[in-house]
C-alpha cells in the first residue's frame, strides 16, 4: 500500500507543473469536492459553515486523502482561497484480475486500464461484470482511485446451516460470498441465499428475494 501511494504521490507531483488548478474559496466548499493541499489531494466528505458569535466565521471539514483514504478534519478560516483540482467520474466495468492488476474497460470509449486493488474501495466484494465509477484528474488524466457502488448483490457460496423459523437479525455467523470475502450475516441465511452488502464496511444489508 505504502509503495502504490508513494508512486501516485510521484505521479502527481510530477504532472504538478503541467496541471491547470481552479481557484475557489470556502464559500465554494461542497461534498465531493477536490482539493490541493500541499500537493496532495483531498476530497470532502463533510462540512459546515460555522458564525461565532464572538470573532471570525470559519469552516470546519472532514477530508479523505485520495491516495491513502485517511479521514482528517481541517478548519478553513472563512474567504480562505482553495485550489480545486476538477475531477472526472468515468463508468468503467470490470473485466478479470490477472498479474498486472483490476482490467477495466471503459463502457464508453472500450478504452482499458489496471488498477492496482488499494485504488479500489470495496475491492473484496468486486466480481467480474459489475461498473465502479473512477475518479481521474481532468486536466493530467492522472486515475485517483475507483469506486463501487454503495451495495452489492453477491451469493452466499458457504456458511453454516441456518435454523429453521430463526430470523433473529442480532445474532450473526460468518459466511463466504462468490468473490471470497467473508461477511457476518444473520442465523437464517444459508448457502444459496443472495444478500445486499455495504461495499464500505462490508456490513450485511438483507437478503434478497431471487
Amino acid at each position: 500500500m505504502a509503495d502504490k501511494c508513494n508512486l501516485l504521490s510521484l505521479q502527481l507531483e510530477k504532472n504538478n507543473n503541467n496541471k491547470i488548478q481552479s481557484m475557489a474559496t470556502t464559500a465554494d466548499i461542497r461534498n465531493g469536492m477536490c482539493i490541493d493541499i500541499d500537493g496532495q489531494y483531498y476530497v470532502i466528505i463533510e462540512f459546515l459553515h460555522v458564525k461565532p458569535g464572538k470573532g471570525a466565521a470559519f469552516v470546519r471539514t472532514k477530508m479523505r486523502s485520495v491516495t491513502t483514504g485517511r479521514v482528517l478534519e481541517r478548519t478553513f478560516n472563512a474567504g480562505v482561497k482553495l485550489d480545486e483540482v476538477r475531477i472526472e467520474r468515468r463508468p468503467y466495468q470490470f473485466l478479470y484480475q490477472d498479474d498486472m492488476g483490476y482490467n477495466f474497460m471503459n463502457t464508453e470509449t472500450f478504452e482499458q486500464i489496471s488498477l492496482a486493488g488499494d485504488m479500489i474501495a470495496g475491492v473484496a466484494f468486486l466480481k467480474e461484470g459489475d461498473m465502479v465509477e473512477i475518479q481521474v484528474h481532468a486536466e493530467t488524466e492522472t486515475v485517483l482511485t475507483a469506486e463501487m457502488p454503495q451495495n452489492v448483490v453477491l451469493l452466499v457460496t458457504y456458511t453454516e446451516p441456518g435454523l429453521k423459523g430463526d430470523t433473529a437479525t442480532n445474532t450473526l455467523k460468518p459466511a463466504t460470498v462468490e468473490t471470497g470475502a467473508e461477511v457476518r450475516v444473520p442465523l437464517f441465511i444459508n448457502e444459496g441465499d443472495k444478500i445486499k452488502i455495504n461495499t464500505a464496511d462490508g456490513s450485511y444489508v438483507e437478503r434478497v428475494k431471487a
